[in-house]
């Protein structure tokens, strides 16, 4: 007796097609994972920093919208003014962000000052932490908005995950603004009992650590305290960005300089040539452009 063995279904792709559109194709597949994942919910767009290290770490070159991020730091001004770059380069007067407060205002000027103004700008405050997770969630679900920050700190796996979830089925970016995450973490002795922290179990797709780090001044001398920009005998404002963890990225860790137009890496404060200095999220009129669709920016632009 013989076996007849059943014919193979043909391909779907072409085999001269195949080989030219493989690119394509794998980008295709590492988006679907990315929205499987949870990382990437607005279609895999990404939104790069523009300096070549950085987007180097993350996916696709850039960071991904329509998910949930997280930025901690133990000082206010360098989590605020990290924060209110992310929310410049997203914001529109058409697609406001929203600022959800705890207990505290908003000064203007110095949002502007990173390129967040107040005509981008919608703010609440939300003294309880469940009124500011009510508020998060729900906004995260309107698309009318472009991103959604809420100052909360130690959420639960469960909370973050439900914030996810809200950011995915819209497309809104959300971030979570932890402004005392070290403080806390050094009174309870670490966090849990497993000798995890907090801020390890969240769903977020990207956490990141500010710290101050010293200026410089106009001889390029270092400074022995963080200084802000504009002061006499003051330098730039220069912070440590530290990428903690990233879902389908690297972590990673860099100086950067605010010089009031935009960020720059720290090695780039010797070079005072504007053609040499990379230039990260200027606040300039074309704001809005770097806005990548699974294409990284390439280093110097």
């Amino acid at each position: 007796m013989s076996l007849v063995m059943p014919a193979l279904p043909p391909s779907s792709i072409p085999a001269e097609v195949a080989p030219r559109d493989r690119a394509g194709v794998l980008a295709d597949l590492r988006a679907r994972i990315r929205r499987m994942e949870g990382a990437g919910g607005e279609g895999g767009r990404t939104l790069p920093f523009g300096i070549g290290p950085i987007d180097a770490h993350l996916p696709d070159g850039g960071l991904p919208l329509g998910c949930l991020h997280a930025v901690a730091s133990e000082e206010p001004g360098a989590g605020t003014g990290f924060a209110a770059v992310l929310l410049a380069r997203l914001a529109t007067p058409k697609a406001p962000a929203l600022w959800i407060l705890r207990g505290r205002d908003l000064y203007a000027p110095g949002l502007a000052a990173y390129g967040l103004t107040p005509d981008r700008l919608l703010a609440v405050r939300a003294v309880r932490t469940a009124d500011a997770l009510w508020a998060m969630e729900e906004a995260l679900r309107c698309s009318a908005l472009s991103a959604v920050l809420g100052e909360v700190s130690g959420l639960s796996l469960t909370a973050s995950r439900r914030l996810q979830l809200a950011a995915e089925s819209s497309g809104v970016t959300g971030l979570l603004l932890d402004l005392e995450a070290g403080a806390l973490s050094g009174r309870r002795g670490g966090g849990r009992a497993d000798g995890r922290r907090p801020e390890e179990l969240s769903a977020a797709v990207t956490r990141w650590r500010l710290d101050t780090a010293p200026s410089l001044d106009e001889e390029n001398v270092t400074f022995p305290r963080p200084a802000g920009g504009g002061l006499p005998g003051l330098g730039e404002p220069r912070w440590t960005v530290a990428l903690e963890r990233c879902r389908g990225g690297r972590p990673g860790r860099w100086t950067l300089s605010w010089d009031g137009e935009g960020w720059h890496e720290a090695e780039d404060d010797l070079v005072r040539s504007g053609e040499d200095r990379r230039i990260l999220w200027p606040t300039s009129d074309k704001r809005h452009d770097p806005v990548s669709d699974l294409r990284p920016a390439a280093a110097g632009r």
